[in-house]
């Protein structure tokens, strides 16, 4: 194979390149790029040919491998010979820099049980956590120490008979609402209560419908409607059901999994997908809870969904720049939507699958029922799958100790990261798609580097498994939990 040169003078040799975007489509035409090109030129070139009035930061990646030296000494290195234009896809880098976190700054006592979940809210400015202890916990940031431990008491009766409100059994899941007013907690009894995060107190009784305990919760997006009212939550007893926490009741109840449902997410284009032990997932419209599409092809139970835009519906209209919001109508209409809109550009929201099967299948379930490819390499199940906040990639968390990663776009392998002596539970992104943080039962957390595939951090301190990681949205802090019942939070 000739690589297709152009002689030109003095210059020397000409490369011809193909720039194209993350979704594989072409930026203009092929262009004979001096060898000297290093990344720098290449972005001036991409702002220009993309109209850029502001000039954004790019990646140039050539077969999934970073281009981080001039055009030249990557293709003497790497041998690669070209009888096309070689295409090097550039990718947008966030404009801001997430701080690697480097030490603890806290370790908070309060739960008297093993911290089950952990959650930011979307701006980044409070903490929750929920317990084996029964209880939700939120916690005060500046300080680092316990705010609220939420309970309340609510009228049982008309005989106005009082009973304090909290879980009767443990905490499995805690999720904000995306503009922040509102905390939901889901129990191994199967009910829900919903929290106002600025008192700590209830917001009216338990939600009961569900007969075996929460397995997940998904608000609907802000984009889609603002206040928020409506979320979803998926339970071992079968079922996922959306509840209205304005009418304070469940309004539709998603039935048709014959096992367990272990996930849900609540999509951008006002999709739910489900997740479940009988092997599929199920695409549901969220007006009457008819189902609409299904996804089969796992051989084994579905563990964990992740959405390419689940960043953007976790944070709604909040993101690194701290903007407070006068109306929900301004949230909703003009930032949320505009955030999500560009989030997704022209391409269909993608879902990931992890399994039991130690496999996991990227989807755009949109567009079809069949899987875009199919992901393997993990030598036991996978636990935990997550798109970065750019969408640009998925990480994996398995029992085989390793994460993985993969490209969000194609799904193709890119790098595992080993170093943990025992199963990885849960991974967590930094706001920038920089970094990646994983807490695992070898009672570590450590956070790896993207752009080079190595350990960044190895963070020991907790006493026993870590069972909940997350990474707050506004990139200063990290926040950790785990069998030691101990809160840890970690800044850079």
């Amino acid at each position: 194979m000739e690589m297709e040169i152009e002689e030109n003078g003095e210059k020397g040799k000409n490369v011809m390149c193909q720039l194209k975007d993350p979704e594989g489509n072409d930026l203009g035409h092929p262009l004979y790029l001096p060898q000297d090109a290093a990344p720098k030129e290449l972005q001036q070139i991409v702002n220009k040919l993309l109209n850029n009035e502001e000039k954004l930061p790019y990646a140039f990646y050539i077969s999934d491998q970073e281009l981080v030296v001039q055009l030249g000494t990557y293709l003497q290195k790497n041998k690669v010979s070209v009888e096309k234009a070689l295409p090097i896809v550039y990718q947008p880098q966030a404009v801001f820099r997430i701080r690697p976190i480097n030490r603890c700054s806290s370790t908070i006592a309060g739960h008297t049980e093993a911290v089950l979940s952990v959650a930011f809210s979307p701006d980044g400015q409070q903490l929750a956590s929920g317990s084996g202890d029964t209880t939700v916990r939120l916690w005060d940031l500046n300080t680092q120490t316990p705010m609220y431990t939420c309970t309340g008491r609510v009228l049982v009766d008309e005989g106005y008979t009082e009973r304090a409100l909290r879980h009767k059994n443990w905490v499995l899941c805690i999720a904000w609402s995306p503009d922040g007013k509102h905390l939901v907690s889901g129990s191994k009894a199967g009910e829900l209560q919903c929290w106002d995060p600025q008192t700590g107190k209830p917001s009216g009784n338990p939600l009961i419908g569900h007969k075996k305990w929460i397995t997940g919760i998904s608000w609907e997006p802000v984009h889609l409607r603002a206040p928020c009212r409506r979320f979803v939550s998926s339970s071992k007893d079968g079922d996922a059901r959306i509840w209205d926490v304005s009418l304070r009741k469940c309004v539709i109840c998603l039935s048709g999994h014959t096992l367990a449902v272990t996930c849900v997410k609540w999509g951008g284009d006002g999709v739910i997908y489900t997740g479940s032990q009988d092997c599929t997932i199920k695409v549901w419209e969220t007006s009457q809870g008819k189902l609409i599409r299904e996804l089969k092809g796992h051989g084994h139970w579905v563990n964990s969904l992740a959405l390419s835009t689940e960043y953007v519906l976790r944070t709604g209209a909040f993101d690194h720049t701290g903007k407070q919001f006068t109306s929900p109508e301004e949230m909703k209409e003009v930032v949320a939507l505009e955030r999500y809109n560009k989030m997704k550009g022209n391409a269909p929201e993608r879902l990931v699958s992890g399994s039991d099967d130690f496999t996991m299948f990227l989807w755009e379930p949109a567009v079809s029922k069949h899987p875009k490819t199919r992901m393997t390499g993990h030598q036991q199940l996978v636990n935990h799958v997550y798109f970065s906040p750019d969408g640009q990639w998925v990480a994996s968390a398995s029992f085989d100790k390793s994460v993985k990663l993969w490209n969000g776009t194609t799904g193709k392998f890119v790098a595992a990261f080993r170093g943990h002596v025992g199963p990885v539970y849960q991974i967590s992104w930094s706001a920038d798609s920089r970094l990646l943080l994983s807490g695992s039962k070898d009672s570590t957390l450590k956070v790896w580097d993207i752009r080079t595939h190595k350990l960044k951090q190895d963070l020991p301190g907790h006493e026993d498994e870590v069972f909940a990681v997350d990474w707050s949205p506004d990139g200063e802090k990290v926040a950790s939990g785990g069998r030691d019942r101990v809160l840890k939070l970690w800044m850079g």
